[in-house]
This record gives C-alpha cells, structure tokens and sequence, in this order.
C-alpha cells in the first residue's frame, strides 16, 4: 500500500509514457517523415507531405513534452527531499530538468524551422522558381537558398531533438534508482561520509 508522501507512479507513467511520445516521434520524423516525400516527383509536394504529416502529429508531440514536464515537476515535489538527501542524484535531477528544457525549445525551433521551410517553398513556387529538393531536410545544388538555409537548420534540430529527449529519459531511469533502499542507502551514506 502506498501513501500520499510517496504515492507517485501515476506522475512517472505520465512523465514516461510523455517521453516515450516525444522521442519515438522525433525518431519517426528523422527516419520516415522528412525522407517520406523522396517517393514524390515534385520538390515542392516533397515539402508539404512532411510539412502536413509534421502538422497532424504536432499536438501530440507537445503534448508528450508538455506531459515530461509537468510530470517531471510533480516527481521533483515528490522526491526532492529524497533526491537532495542522496550524493550525486540532486545534479542528475537538475541536469535532466536542464535537458527537457532545452530540447522542449529544440523541438519548437525544429517545428518553427519546418514552417520555414514550407513558406519559402510555397512563396518560391508563387514567383515561378522549380522546387528542387531531395526531401524535407535535405536541399540539392538547385534548391532556392533560402529553402536550403532553413532546411540546413532543421537537419540540425531533427537530430538534437531526439538526442536531448532520449538524455531525458536515461537520466530519469538513473533517478528512479533513488527509492531502491540499496541505492538510498549508499546516496545518504556517500553525502555524509567524507571521501
């Protein structure tokens, strides 16, 4: 039986199964979104497939960020005494809370680079310019520079995105080592006795 003091497995499913959105959709974006419009003649239906596949999934994605880090906090006011007690699990917290910050800001550049993307393809198209692009991310020698410039930045993104998520997520199974009774012990024991 649990108690309110730590009662939190809904918080941590929460936080996990956010995370596990948010990464898993980062990873399908860079290995099937993005590259999905190779399969189309046209640099410019290239674009807006990813652009409109990106633009469905984006409420979920978010929402898996939004639910890390709500989540991450009510895991935070659970166990920060916990966490602050044991040596080396208050850096790992503050760093992991630095991680899904900063990915959470990754993620919306990424998502701001691809409407970038989108409008300067669609802008290019109006004025009469050939759309040539290999897909989503990826520019030819012919592509207009400023769909190049932003696609440069989003190939950037769409690989940070998953990489800052999934640190998210090792640092937050290191954490849940924090209520194993060996682990506390050994947290408590390494803070208060010199090394």
């Amino acid at each position: 039986m649990t108690t309110n003091t730590d009662n939190h497995f809904v918080a941590q499913a929460v936080h996990d199964l956010g995370s596990a959105l948010w990464f898993g959709g980062a990873v399908m974006g860079i290995a099937g979104v993005n590259k999905s419009g190779q399969d189309l003649s046209q640099g410019l239906d290239r674009i807006r497939v990813a652009g409109s596949a990106w633009s469905r999934y984006q409420p979920a994605q978010f929402g898996g960020i939004a639910a890390t880090l709500l989540a991450g906090l009510r895991l935070t006011q659970v166990g920060g005494r916990r966490i602050a007690l044991q040596k080396g699990f208050g850096t790992v917290g503050a760093l992991k809370a630095g991680l899904a910050v900063a990915g959470a800001g990754a993620t919306a550049y990424a998502a701001y680079s691809g409407s970038r993307i989108g409008k300067a393809a669609e802008e290019a198209a109006r004025r009469g310019e050939q759309v040539e692009v290999k897909d989503a991310t990826l520019p030819t020698q012919n592509t207009p520079s400023e769909i190049a410039k932003w696609q440069s930045r989003q190939r950037v993104t769409q690989f940070l995105v998953p990489a800052l998520a999934g640190a998210n997520i090792v640092c937050n199974s290191w954490l849940v080592q924090s209520y194993r009774v060996g682990a506390t012990a050994k947290g408590v024991l390494r803070r208060l006795l010199p090394d």
